[in-house]
C-alpha cells in the first residue's frame, strides 16, 4: 500500500500569526419588529432632545418640527433603507390613537418617548439626554450613559474679535439681490433656520427665520462628516497619521490577515470601504445590509460597532454611502489621541473647532462617550461658515497652515470613478446646481443643510434647515449664485 501524499506544502509554510486576534466578530443588525419600534422611539427622543436642549427651541415648537419616522432596515448594495410596512402602519395608528407619549425632563435635560400597543405586549421606550459638549446622547432603552459626561475644557476664544477669528459681526451692508433671493428661499423652505454668505474677511449677508437666530446652534447631521475629514487632515498635519492611502489603523483592525487590512483611510473618506452588516430581517431571514441610520437610533458603542462591519465588497470598488466607515475614522482619531495620553473630548475639539473659534460647535456623543463622527453635530451658521473659510484659504488660518498642502484639493475633488462624492464632501460634478460652477463643493447634511465652498471667488455660503423639512433647491442655487455675483 502506497504512502499518503504529503500535506500541501504552501499550507505547511503559511504563517499562523499566533499573537494576532483575527478579524473582529460582526454585529448583527436586528430587524425584528420590536427592535424597529425601539429604534423609532429612540430616534424621536434624540430629535426632541436635540431641538429642546441643544438648539434651544421650546417643547411646543420642537414637537411641531418633529416628523415621526418609522425605522427602516438597511438596504442592499444598490438600494436605500427598506421601509417595513408593518412598522410604518403601526406607527401611524399609534399617532392617531394617542399611544405615543413624550416626556421631557427639564432638570435632567432628557426626553423619553414611549410607544404603547396592547396588541404587541409591553410598551417600548427610548430616551436621550443632553449634556454640554456632548450634544444629544442616545440612550435607547438604557437609563443612563455608560460614561461620565463631565464638563469639557474648551478654548475660551475671542468673542469680541472680528469674525472669522472671533464672533463679532459688523452689520452687513444692504444687499437687495441677496435679500430677494433669501426671501424666495425661505418661501420654499418652512424648516429654514437661516442662511449666511461670507468671504474669508467678513460676513456679506445673513437671514434668519422666526425660530432661527445668529447665536442658535442648529443640527448638522452629515455635515459632521466634513469635520471628521478635516480632523483626519489635522492628524496628518500633526504627524499622527501618514498618507490617506495607508491601511486604516483602526484599533480592532490590527490583524494583517483580515480583509479590513485592505481598507485605506481614502476608502473610508470616499465611502468606498465595502463595509456592511449582516441583517436579520423581521421574517428571520439573513442578508447583507449597508447601514445608514442605526448609529442615531441604537443606544450602543458606535465606534466598536462600526469596526465590526464585514468587508462585503472589494475596498475601493464600489461607492456606498454608509455611516460605519466614517465612525471607523472616529475610532482612529480617538485611538490616536488616547495613545498619546491626551484627554479625548478636549483634544478632539482642540484640534479643529477650537482652533477655528467655533465656540458653539459640539459633537453628539454615543452611549459610551464616543463623539459620533458621522453626524449629529451642532453649531451656529457663523461657526459653520468658519470651516468653509478654512478650505477657501487652502487650509490656512491666521497665517498658520492647519491642513497639509494640497489637502483642500484632495478633500474637495470628486472621486475619479464616477460619483460626485469627494472625501466626506460633495461636489457639483453632476451639476445638481446648474447655476453654480462645476468645482463647487459642499459639506452636506440631512434636509439639505450645507456649507458651500467656492474657492475661486473665495466665497462660503452656509444654510441650516430642520430635519425632514423640504427645501427648494432651485431657490438655494439661485441664492448662492446671487452671493457669487455680490463678491
Amino acid at each position: 500500500m502506497s504512502a499518503p501524499p504529503p500535506p500541501e506544502p504552501l499550507a505547511d509554510r503559511s504563517p499562523s500569526f499566533p499573537s494576532a486576534d483575527g478579524p473582529p466578530d460582526p454585529v448583527i443588525y436586528d430587524g425584528s419588529a420590536r427592535a424597529l419600534r425601539q429604534r423609532t422611539v429612540t430616534f424621536a427622543a434624540k430629535r426632541l432632545t436635540d431641538m429642546i436642549y441643544v438648539t434651544g427651541l421650546d417643547q411646543a415648537s420642537a414637537e411641531r418640527h418633529l416628523r415621526w419616522r418609522a425605522a427602516a432596515i438597511p438596504g442592499g448594495l444598490a438600494a436605500g433603507p427598506v421601509p417595513d410596512a408593518g412598522i410604518a402602519a403601526a406607527l401611524e395608528a399609534a399617532r392617531r390613537d394617542g399611544r405615543l407619549a413624550i416626556a421631557a425632563d427639564d432638570r435632567d435635560r432628557r426626553v423619553t418617548v414611549r410607544w404603547t400597543d396592547p396588541a404587541f405586549g409591553a410598551p417600548v421606550a427610548g430616551s436621550a439626554l443632553a449634556r454640554p459638549g456632548y450634544g444629544g446622547i442616545v440612550l435607547g432603552a438604557e437609563a443612563a450613559p455608560r460614561f461620565d459626561p463631565r464638563p469639557i475644557a474648551r478654548a475660551p476664544g475671542t468673542p469680541d474679535r472680528d469674525w472669522p477669528f472671533g464672533d463679532a459681526v459688523a452689520p452687513p451692508p444692504p444687499a437687495p439681490a441677496l435679500a430677494a433671493a433669501a426671501t424666495a428661499l425661505a418661501a420654499g423652505a418652512p424648516g429654514l433656520y437661516g442662511v449666511l454668505a461670507a468671504t474669508p474677511e467678513r460676513v456679506l449677508f445673513e437671514h434668519y427665520s422666526t425660530f432661527g437666530r445668529p447665536d442658535r446652534a442648529t443640527p448638522s447631521w452629515s455635515m459632521t462628516k466634513a469635520l471628521t475629514c478635516t480632523l483626519i487632515g489635522r492628524a496628518i498635519a500633526e504627524g499622527w497619521l501618514g498618507s490617506v492611502h495607508d491601511p486604516a489603523p483602526a484599533p480592532l483592525w490590527r490583524d494583517p490577515r483580515a480583509a479590513q487590512h485592505a481598507i485605506t483611510l481614502d476608502h473610508l473618506l470616499r465611502m468606498r470601504s465595502g463595509l456592511a452588516f449582516p441583517v436579520l430581517g423581521p421574517d428571520g431571514t439573513g442578508r447583507m445590509g449597508f447601514e445608514n441610520s442605526a448609529v442615531y437610533q441604537d443606544g450602543t458603542d458606535a465606534f466598536d460597532t462600526a469596526q465590526r462591519s464585514i468587508v462585503a465588497t472589494a475596498p475601493g470598488a464600489v461607492f456606498r454611502y454608509v455611516n460605519s466607515g466614517v465612525n471607523v475614522l472616529g475610532a482612529i482619531l480617538r485611538d490616536q489621541i488616547e495613545r498619546r495620553g491626551l484627554p479625548y473630548p478636549a483634544t478632539l475639539y482642540g484640534l479643529l473647532a477650537d482652533r477655528l473659534g467655533m465656540r458653539s460647535y459640539q459633537h453628539s456623543a454615543d452611549l459610551v462617550g464616543n463623539m459620533i463622527a458621522s453626524g449629529a453635530g451642532f453649531a451656529t451658521l457663523r461657526d459653520y461658515a468658519k470651516l468653509g473659510v478654512l478650505y477657501a484659504q487652502d487650509g490656512m488660518w491666521g497665517g498658520e497652515r492647519l491642513l497639509p498642502p494640497g489637502w483642500a484639493d484632495y478633500a474637495l475633488t470628486a472621486t475619479h470613478t464616477g460619483t460626485s462624492y469627494a472625501a466626506c464632501f460633495r461636489t457639483n460634478a453632476d451639476r445638481l446646481f446648474p447655476e453654480l460652477p462645476a468645482e463647487t463643493a459642499w459639506a452636506s447634511g440631512a434636509s439639505d443643510q450645507r456649507i458651500f465652498i467656492l474657492r475661486r471667488p473665495r466665497l462660503v455660503v452656509a444654510v441650516a434647515n430642520e430635519t425632514d423639512h423640504p427645501m427648494d433647491l432651485s431657490a438655494l442655487g439661485r441664492f448662492v449664485a446671487a452671493a457669487i455675483g455680490s463678491v
